[in-house]
């Protein structure tokens, strides 16, 4: 795939110092200048300030010239226009309102996590010692990627051709008349578009090497501000990954996440079409209503409608 990963963010917030504060809470590295890094990632968030909470830009990498070149021609088919450089390429998808930033970037690297031993009937995997997970230090919380952004459009089909059919992300799964899971990497899904009656971000997903990590960083969060919990620990149907759903102090979810499904052959995946229970997760506590509609949506659709 001539696309590998999401390279950054870029997001609006009211408050710059507040979420600066949160995010740096959450594990990532401050590199100053609202800028933050990832363990494998390098510097993959940015905070602007903008007067409502929003994704500016989405950056995501290719590995040549050539690549840009062929964007460009797809983009410029479906009438698109889109602002060339010397190693990057910059067009605004209309359905999400988001500029998308296409750039020459090294692909990530990632050190293999060792596997934790567990313990099942009949199979003993760590005989004589605790697990690991209870004696693991700060390090093995912090995210080591951005793994993928949700995004609200309000023209839902038309964002997802921009990102296939211009981009060159593939389809992994499709949840039936509302949102397409796509991937610009080996990754289940990078990005999630579903349908919304304003453009906004829904969240990000950051991801962390575990289950336990995943339980361990999101608890370390809450006791710091117990009124970030959104939703979780659970574990998705669709992607596969485990799941727990913070909130920052803007009102965007924060996602960490473990195990997602990896597609390293697009030949053996088939994509589905899902409905009902199983596009949301196959086990955890039931989703809260302000997953399916943020609490501040209200406020800003009359925003949207009075501008």
């Amino acid at each position: 795939m001539p696309l590998h990963r999401l390279t950054r963010l870029v997001l609006g917030v009211p408050d710059v110092a507040a979420a600066e504060a949160y995010y740096t809470e959450f594990g990532l590295t401050p590199l100053g200048d609202g800028r933050f890094a990832t363990v494998d990632g390098g510097e993959q968030l940015k905070l602007v300030r903008t007067e409502r909470r929003r994704a500016v830009q989405v950056g995501i990498g290719v590995d040549d010239p050539d690549d840009l070149d062929r964007i460009a021609a797809n983009l410029a088919a479906l009438g698109v226009a889109a602002r060339r450089e010397p190693a990057a390429l910059t067009a605004v998808e209309e359905g999400t309102g988001v500029e998308v930033r296409v750039e020459i970037a090294e692909r990530i690297r990632q050190a293999e996590t060792p596997p934790a031993a567990v313990n099942g009937p009949g199979r003993v995997d760590r005989p004589n010692a605790r697990a690991t997970a209870l004696t693991r230090d700060e390090e093995h919380l912090r995210p080591r990627k951005l793994g993928h952004v949700v995004l609200g459009s309000t023209d839902q089909q038309r964002s997802q051709d921009f990102f296939v059919k211009g981009i060159g992300f593939k389809i992994s799964d499709l949840i039936k008349d509302r949102a397409g899971f796509l991937r610009c990497s080996t990754d289940h899904h990078n990005l999630l578009v579903q349908s919304a009656p304003i453009r906004f971000l829904h969240h990000t997903s950051w991801q962390v090497p575990d289950v336990d990590a995943v339980g361990q960083a999101a608890l370390r969060m809450l006791e710091a501000d117990e009124r970030r919990h959104v939703w979780g620990l659970g574990r998705h149907y669709v992607g596969s990954n485990f799941f727990w759903y913070l909130k920052d102090p803007a009102g965007n979810f924060t996602e960490y996440y473990s195990d997602m499904d990896v597609i390293v052959d697009d030949e053996l995946w088939e994509p589905g079409e899902w409905e009902g229970p199983k596009t949301y997760y196959s086990w955890g506590p039931p989703p809260p209503a302000q997953m399916f509609r943020p609490e501040d949506l209200a406020a800003a659709m009359m925003g949207a409608h009075s501008s």
